[in-house]
């Protein structure tokens, strides 16, 4: 058995700095995977033939298994140590990402994705134990900027490297760039991570409870995305609502009753923190949608090659680089809820930009747009966690922090997933109107297929196919206008959410004032 101070006395002081090195490795391999493989969408749906609400279980799935397993962290450090839960979780992280790279079929790639996110959800909360672990509290600030940086460095690069990768190869190299740091953080981890440190028989875990939880995610996620396919008022997605709402309900049920709960319920007893939690909530889908709507968007209307895609998304993090450490020492300053409020401002204000998105808009304005929304990201990260924690007391600041986490990955799944359904069904509707409106009453629509006709026949096409040509050219055109409508539409939708997040802002920062007057 090896404690972290038997590792102090074996490597000195530069312990701190392997522990942390090894973390921050683990922590690179997750977050790498959790936006690289946005840019792959495109070419993994012309790869298996599949829809648009097929491809989205490729990130659905990841945030669904990484959200049920982030709560299964705590026991399993308490139960197989350190060591061995990360190195085991990084084994089947590159083994997934590994099966993710072989997969035959869309079923398989996200099993892969599932494999990987369940991995990611141990990995994510334990790699900031570690960094708390090594460093004394008057250092935490500084080891946690450094160790921040390089976590949110990776998700800024992953992307423009997957895009390269896919360029040069094909996507299935997205996969396999996970392996590599997954093989070197199990090395480290076996050399400066602690093994168990309790004695006596491992803690009983709440299967009960994980399983009502990840029944849930799976039930709503799966209603969700075939609401569109089986349609809303089928029996079959709304046996799906009813169901969810039953596990969801079991789940709170199971966690009041249970004396060891994997989300202690009493948090939400605290109004304030219950306020931060729909926060946190929105964070999680904005990020995570907003990092899905913009590579799906300019590769699809505009043509944007994976490695175009993923530079787009470069600017953005380095900004939230840039911002990160000026937010921490803003929030030591100046009150949580007020740089909430500002950063869900500042992205409302750049999401309302984005909804102007269309076929013409340049490269530079929508990095821009882009990296704007992560100005207002990095201020409200630091600040949420304050606040969030500062309206607890100190014997359920650890659970805390641990259902902040959930509720903002929770969001995540919910984000993609609910954005993807506001893709087909405004997609559909814009189609639908647009098509009434090409009528022979229509001079527009007549001067272009008789332009479009002409065209074809200075091409060589016989007169009897210009029409039908034209006519499919008309359709093409009026699909791709649907379609930048409904991402316009995705874009509002998202500015119209985080305006209302600051209203349960505004109750969290009458709490913690009342904190400090009292």
């Amino acid at each position: 058995m090896q404690s972290t101070e038997d590792l102090f006395a074996r490597f000195g002081s530069v312990y701190r700095w392997w522990a942390t090195g090894t973390a921050m490795v683990a922590a690179i391999a997750v977050a790498l995977s959790t936006t690289i493989v946005n840019v792959a969408l495109p070419d993994v749906m012309g790869a298996f033939g599949i829809d648009q609400a097929k491809a989205q279980w490729l990130s659905t799935a990841f945030l669904a298994a990484m959200t049920a397993t982030m709560l299964v962290a705590a026991w399993a450090d308490r139960a197989f140590g350190q060591r061995a839960t990360i190195v085991g979780a990084l084994g089947l992280f590159a083994a997934a990402s590994i099966l993710g790279g072989l997969a035959p079929d869309e079923n398989t790639l996200i099993l892969a994705r599932i494999l990987q996110g369940a991995a990611a959800g141990i990995i994510q909360p334990l790699t900031m134990t570690i960094v708390f672990q090594v460093f004394p509290p008057e250092k935490r600030g500084s080891a946690m900027g450094i160790f921040g940086i390089g976590v949110v460095l990776a998700p800024a690069l992953g992307p423009y490297v997957g895009g390269v990768l896919m360029d040069s190869f094909s996507w299935r190299f997205v996969f396999y760039l996970g392996v590599p740091f997954g093989l070197i953080g199990m090395a480290l981890g076996c050399m400066f991570l602690q093994t168990r440190q309790e004695t006596g028989p491992r803690p009983n875990f709440d299967w009960i409870g994980f399983s009502l939880l990840s029944l849930f995610l799976v039930v709503v996620l799966s209603t969700l995305s075939n609401g569109q396919k089986q349609g809303w008022a089928s029996d079959l997605i709304l046996l799906g609502g009813i169901l969810g709402l039953i596990l969801a309900l079991a789940f709170v049920w199971w966690q009041w009753r249970n004396p060891k709960p994997l989300l202690d319920m009493r948090l939400f007893m605290n109004g304030a923190f219950a306020a931060a939690s729909v926060v946190s909530f929105v964070l999680g889908a904005g990020l995570f949608g907003s990092t899905f709507l913009v590579p799906q968007f300019v590769q699809t209307i505009q043509g944007y090659t994976p490695t175009l895609a993923g530079l787009l998304l470069m600017p953005a993090g380095f900004a939230l680089v840039v911002v990160f450490p000026i937010a921490g020492r803003l929030s030591d300053r100046i009150s949580s809820g007020i740089l909430i409020g500002v950063g869900l401002a500042i992205f409302a204000w750049s999401s309302y930009l984005s909804a102007n998105v269309d076929i013409n808009t340049t490269f530079w304005m929508l990095a821009w747009w882009t990296a704007l929304s992560r100005v207002g990201l990095g201020l409200v990260f630091p600040a949420l966690s304050a606040g969030s924690l500062g309206v607890l007391p100190r014997a359920l600041i650890s659970q805390g922090s641990g259902a902040m986490n959930f509720m903002r990955q929770l969001g995540g799944a919910f984000g993609v997933n609910l954005l993807t359904v506001v893709l087909e069904q405004r997609s559909l509707f814009h189609a639908d109107v647009l098509t009434a409106t090409q009528t022979p009453d229509n001079p527009a629509a007549l001067s272009l297929i008789a332009q479009v006709g002409g065209l074809m026949g200075q091409l060589g096409l016989p007169s009897w196919q210009q029409a039908p040509a034209a006519i499919w050219f008309l359709g093409q055109a009026i699909y791709a206008q649907a379609s930048t409508t409904a991402y316009q539409d995705g874009f509002l939708i998202t500015a119209v959410v985080f305006a209302i997040a600051l209203a349960p802002t505004l109750l969290l920062e009458r709490a913690l004032r009342h904190r400090v007057g009292t």
